[in-house]
């Protein structure tokens, strides 16, 4: 789902055009950041306290490289999706199991968080558009709505999943139900394409996240018992070749405009 404004030109933009393949390494990020939580937590025995704060520098250096690129490039840009991906679920985590704040609660709190992140951006910026990231300013609002859309994704999957035991399989049905009704919106009665984006985009994350609980999860848990090791490697891999193939066709799109230029000189 395209946002409504595209005026910043490619070589600019320090984010990815939206396309079929953003949407899917997209919904492959959100899963592993779900899977990947967990098998820090407790397949390795770490907890959320000491997986937290690991994760959070690695964050912090993943968006110091992509902050550093000043342009979009594949590997730096979803790099940082995946390690934002994982920290947001750690946000949601620690809240709810360390704290014991409720789901209810932190679902609340994060949209309320998000819905500030995004009246700052637009008084400052006058555009929610992600083809206008152009500067330091817009990037950083940018990757705070993504952390928030994670952490209240995560929240909000848990709440219907676990909390109204709905289960993995049917709320990844309701979710995809629900982007499938953006998508209905924006494509045949004309929903604004910025608020189409943000809201597809805020719930492939309980989306992707049910179906990682679901493959991960035990069969006692409602889950398939694929483990949380085999499902994140796997969706690693796959975000992986996604990443190599959209560097080589980013590279070939430049080459292109490169020898265009040099023609018409």
């Amino acid at each position: 789902m395209p946002s409504a404004v595209q005026s910043a030109s490619p070589a600019s933009n320090r984010v990815p055009d939206v396309t079929v393949d953003f949407w899917i390494i997209k919904l492959l990020a959100v899963t592993m950041g779900e899977t990947a939580a967990d098998y820090l937590a407790v397949n390795l025995g770490l907890g959320l306290s000491a997986t937290s704060a690991i994760m959070c520098a690695l964050l912090a250096v993943a968006l110091i490289m992509q902050f550093a690129q000043k342009r979009y490039v594949p590997w730096s840009y979803w790099l940082a999706v995946v390690m934002i991906s994982v920290v947001g679920t750690l946000v949601s985590d620690n809240l709810v199991d360390n704290f014991g704040v409720a789901l209810q609660t932190t679902t609340i709190a994060f949209s309320i968080a998000l819905a500030v992140t995004f009246a700052a951006w637009y008084a400052s910026e006058k555009t929610l558009s992600i083809h206008t990231i152009v500067t330091t300013r817009r990037e950083v609002f940018y990757w705070l709505a993504i952390l928030f859309t994670f952490a209240l994704g995560t929240s909000a999957g848990d709440l219907v999943a676990e909390q109204f035991s709905l289960g993995y399989l049917a709320t990844g049905f309701i979710f995809g139900g629900i982007i499938a009704l953006i998508a209905a919106g924006y494509y045949f009665f004309k929903l604004n394409g910025i608020i189409a984006f943000w809201l597809a985009y805020i719930f492939t994350r309980p989306l992707g996240a049910s179906f990682g609980d679901l493959l991960s999860q035990p069969r006692e848990y409602g889950g398939l018992g694929f483990g949380t090791t085999v499902t994140s490697l796997i969706f690693l891999a796959a975000i992986v070749f996604l990443v190599i193939y959209m560097t080589i066709n980013r590279r070939r799109a430049e080459d292109d405009v490169f020898f265009l230029d040099a023609d018409s000189r």
